[in-house]
């Protein structure tokens, strides 16, 4: 009896705060935001007055609304994963988005129309992939790394898709899935939990190119929460708090590790890591048109 009224308080509680967030936004206002997105259209500030906690229900009616263009999630994404980030937009900590199946792009190179979004932006990334639900679990960074089994270079092609001059900040940019739209994903290297990987994850070096050689921007691992691993396990702790649980397959993209840069037409952006796969660098590219 007892367990059963825990669910149904939980319930309660949980339509509850749904209802306030679609209450200050409405659900008109969400068709619009995905209407607009999948037409790569700007929309205006959803509300100036979200609560992050309102903005993450905001966000999860606007997912559920594009996947039936962009398929159905495969992961997720942490956005804001330096202080400097988090400063900017106002908050003290990540945010979580949601990654869906169309938006990976999985070649190491590719030509791309530079009008990709609204506002559309290049990132150095990285992206891990759940190799074992026993991560869920998990407590030391050995035991985290046991429950990956691949790691893949990635560009991240996100799109801040508000009109032009709207003033961000944490609830803003969570609303609409962090930014989420498209991403390169490089073939995957194999992982192992051991003592070299954990350094190397924390050590390697992106150096973001342009086609001539050209240093753009460059950063290391270690500009992800202090190490890669910590974004894995926010994310991971993350969802536990939402009753949510990782599971095998599940893609993680850890954050920026150098600048956002514009896409333009004529560009092409180098993503090349050194000291991250031991057979040597790798790199991967996208070229906008």
């Amino acid at each position: 009896m007892k367990r059963w009224s825990l669910l149904f308080f939980m319930g309660v509680f949980l339509f509850a705060i749904t209802y306030s967030a679609l209450a200050v936004v409405p659900q008109s206002t969400v068709d619009e935001m995905a209407k607009n997105f999948i037409a790569k259209k700007p929309v205006p500030v959803v509300s100036p007055n979200l609560t992050l906690q309102e903005a993450m229900m905001v966000q999860e009616a606007f997912v559920s609304r594009i996947e039936s263009v962009y398929g159905p999630p495969v992961g997720y994404k942490a956005g804001l994963t330096s202080p400097p980030a988090q400063k900017k937009f106002g908050v003290t900590h990540p945010l979580l988005g949601v990654l869906l199946e169309k938006m990976l792009i999985r070649k190491t190179n590719l030509l791309m129309d530079a009008r990709f979004g609204v506002l559309p932006l290049t990132e150095g990334d990285l992206v891990v992939r759940v190799g074992s639900d026993a991560i869920n679990t998990a407590g030391s960074n050995h035991e985290i790394m046991a429950g990956l089994d691949a790691v893949f270079p990635f560009i991240e092609l996100p799109d801040l898709f508000y009109q032009k001059g709207t003033k961000l900040n944490g609830p803003a940019l969570a609303a609409i899935n962090v930014a989420a739209r498209y991403g390169l994903l490089g073939n995957p290297i194999r992982l192992e939990p051991t003592d070299e990987w954990e350094k190397r994850l924390g050590t390697f070096t992106l150096e973001i190119l342009d086609k001539n050689g050209k240093k753009l921007a460059s950063g290391k691992g270690s500009n992800l929460l202090g190490h890669p691993l910590n974004v894995v396990r926010w994310i991971r702790d993350t969802l536990k708090m939402k009753g949510k649980k990782l599971k095998k397959g599940d893609l993680l993209s850890l954050g920026t590790i150098t600048k956002l840069m514009p896409a333009k037409p004529g560009m092409t952006i180098r993503a090349r890591y050194s000291g991250l796969d031991p057979n040597g660098p790798v790199e991967i590219s996208v070229s906008f048109k």
